[in-house]
């Protein structure tokens, strides 16, 4: 199963429509998209204490340091936000795509923003807007493909913070024949099989 969030289980919706499919066990937060910060990230509070209120215990979990082996270990999968090209570089390089696959066919997957980004089929979109965000040189911007669904995260924050936000998301989808979802904070997508489910 795949939870894609704009900015976690933020909002009591989210968090409700969450709980439902989540047992008591143990929680991997991956900090690996904050390349910065890392476990110090600002949200990391908030999002440890959204788990731990599913009945969850929570530890932290970094791609750069640790192995699949450990991160099979896991009931359930939480990646932060951060930087999107960063985070995807960082699963290829050290052969998490692999663990994701089986944590989506067989367990659950929660991905914040960035985390959630890495998912779709192709970060794409969002280099549209912010390709400066490309420290790592990523060539190729086709993202783990464990679902079709293509979101834009924090959307009623970023239209009031850049030009042409909209219209871009627009010739997007006209171009790709495709279709965005568009999550504001506390918003978010559970999928799982055949079942999509939009929270807002």
């Amino acid at each position: 199963m795949l939870i894609l969030t704009s900015n976690g289980l933020s909002s009591n919706n989210l968090l409700d429509a969450t709980r439902q499919y989540i047992k008591e066990g143990r929680a991997a937060l991956v900090v690996t998209a904050d390349n910065e910060y890392k476990a110090k990230n600002y949200h990391i509070s908030r999002l440890t204490n959204e788990l731990q209120a599913l009945g969850l215990q929570v530890e932290y979990f970094d791609f750069d340091y640790q192995s699949p082996t450990e991160f099979m270990s896991y009931d359930i999968v939480e990646m932060i936000g951060g930087n999107p090209y960063y985070l995807l570089n960082s699963i290829r390089k050290n052969c998490f795509l692999g663990a994701l696959e089986y944590f989506s066919q067989n367990k659950c997957i929660i991905g914040c923003s960035a985390g959630a980004l890495v998912l779709t089929p192709t970060l794409n979109l969002i280099n549209l807007y912010s390709p400066e965000m490309n420290i790592v040189g990523l060539k190729d911007l086709s993202a783990c493909n464990l679902t079709n669904i293509q979101i834009l995260p924090h959307y009623s924050k970023f239209i009031k913070r850049y030009n042409g936000f909209e219209e871009k998301c627009l010739q997007y989808e006209y171009f790709n024949k495709c279709e965005v979802i568009r999550l504001n904070d506390g918003e978010g997508v559970i999928i799982q099989d055949s079942y999509v489910n939009v929270i807002k």
